[in-house]
């Protein structure tokens, strides 16, 4: 069955440009580029990578990026944006790659997107170097379980952010500027003991807030409630 993201595709790019949307733009990229900058890494996959946007960023700091994602239409938008980018089609569950083959390796928003997470994180740690940085961000869990979104008054001001089924794992399909697609809830503590159980050390979490002042009722939505978590987790030398 479609997950949404040949359908949504086009419209999806279409949202993205090069920026980003507010989330990435304005939240998430300030706090991990910074987690990548004067770091020496050397090679990266960037798993999920959709049309191609964080590749090129990382591109710009000097590391060698390799880019793979299941949805065709995607892939084929990043490699016209970036011809000599190496870009791959395929799914995170079983990733094409010899083992201890990037030093880092990200997952940006694509955790939510995959069905077999566990069977993901452990293709992630395989293909890390022992000592190498596993770098993540997703939709905080508070948010996924519940997608219908802010509770508001009669006159549309955002009162709460409901949370429901918390501590079950459920798919939901999402509906935003023509793009639907099937996201995943699964309760923060599903991804922390799966990570901890692939032998990996939590080196750095955050809940970042927006670091831009140019849509104050935006922002003000984005501290209210947790929308995104940071975290970079570390595959010790000594790893089996």
């Amino acid at each position: 069955m479609s997950n949404g993201w040949e359908e949504s595709a086009s419209a999806w790019i279409a949202a993205q440009g090069e920026r980003g949307d507010f989330g990435r733009e304005h939240v998430l990229d300030p706090v991990i580029m910074e987690r990548v900058s004067g770091k020496l890494f050397e090679r990266a996959l960037d798993v999920g990578c959709g049309e191609g946007r964080f590749c090129r960023a990382l591109k710009l700091k000097g590391i060698h990026v390799v880019g793979i994602d299941p949805t065709e239409e995607l892939i084929s938008h990043a490699r016209q944006r970036d011809p000599d980018g190496d870009y791959r089609i395929g799914g995170a569950e079983s990733l094409p790659f010899a083992a201890e083959s990037f030093d880092l390796v990200v997952s940006y928003l694509t955790l939510l997107d995959i069905d077999d997470f566990r069977a993901a994180l452990a293709e992630m740690t395989r293909v890390l170097k022992p000592g190498g940085t596993l770098l993540i961000a997703n939709l905080n869990s508070f948010i996924t379980s519940c997608s219908s979104g802010w509770i508001t008054d009669q006159d549309g001001n955002c009162l709460y952010y409901p949370v429901d089924r918390y501590l079950e794992e459920f798919p939901e399909w999402v509906e935003w500027s023509g793009i639907r697609v099937k996201n995943w809830h699964r309760p923060l503590a599903s991804y922390m003991k799966e990570l901890l159980a692939q032998g990996l050390t939590l080196t750095f979490f955050d809940e970042p807030q927006p670091q831009s002042r140019d849509d104050p009722e935006r922002e003000a939505r984005y501290r209210r409630a947790p929308w995104f978590l940071v975290m970079e987790w570390r595959l010790p030398q000594n790893s089996p």
